[in-house]
């Protein structure tokens, strides 16, 4: 464990926690973890989740933009759901890609578990991109994206993002249930 690692973990915590209440200050501490993350996993030869880091910083930066021109009449941000046309479409696009993805890193690097390893990247990807455009859905892949890094970090000795994913776990089902309330007061 680095005092890196740990540092990374703790806002790891803190950004989820203001995701869930719909805080767009989640961002600018997501900027700083990501950072923190894409050395702790190069160094873990996790090079999916490294390069995952950059993609969250940049990502993170679209979303406080995103989110700043999405708020409702009183300063909330609105949450949506996706038609389940889409939803079935980000299912097979997220399963082909984390086909392919842990095919070329098992074939071309040597990472460390490649396939696990690639099903967080492509799963994050897309509960990203959901997240992004509000959609509701996006708790539900970020719930698969924290079961999943559970076990790889555990496999690979990285005990306080494993700890910090348990936790995200949680959160992600509270943000799940969050998010669902405030659609139906919405609808109301």
């Amino acid at each position: 464990m680095s005092a890196i690692e740990l540092f990374a973990a703790i806002l790891g915590v803190i950004n989820v926690g203001l995701i869930v209440f719909r805080s767009v200050w989640n961002f600018p501490v997501a900027l700083v973890m990501v950072t923190l993350y894409a050395f702790v996993f190069w160094d873990a030869k996790l090079y999916s989740d490294a390069g995952l880091q950059g993609f969250f910083f940049l990502a993170n930066v679209a979303g406080w933009a995103a989110w700043l021109q999405n708020k409702g009449k009183e300063g909330e941000i609105v949450v949506r759901s996706l038609s389940p046309s889409l939803r079935l479409a980000c299912l097979v696009l997220s399963l082909l890609a984390t086909l392919g993805w842990g095919w070329f890193m098992a074939s071309n690097t040597d990472a460390s578990y490649p396939h696990w390893d690639a099903s967080v990247l492509v799963l994050s990807i897309a509960g990203q991109l959901l997240l992004i455009g509000r959609y509701v859905e996006n708790w539900w892949w970020w719930i698969l994206v924290n079961v999943i890094s559970i076990g790889l970090y555990l496999a690979k000795g990285l005990y306080p993002t494993m700890i910090l994913y348990v936790i995200l776990l949680g959160m992600a089902i509270a943000g799940l249930i969050q998010w669902n309330e405030k659609q139906k007061e919405r609808r109301s």
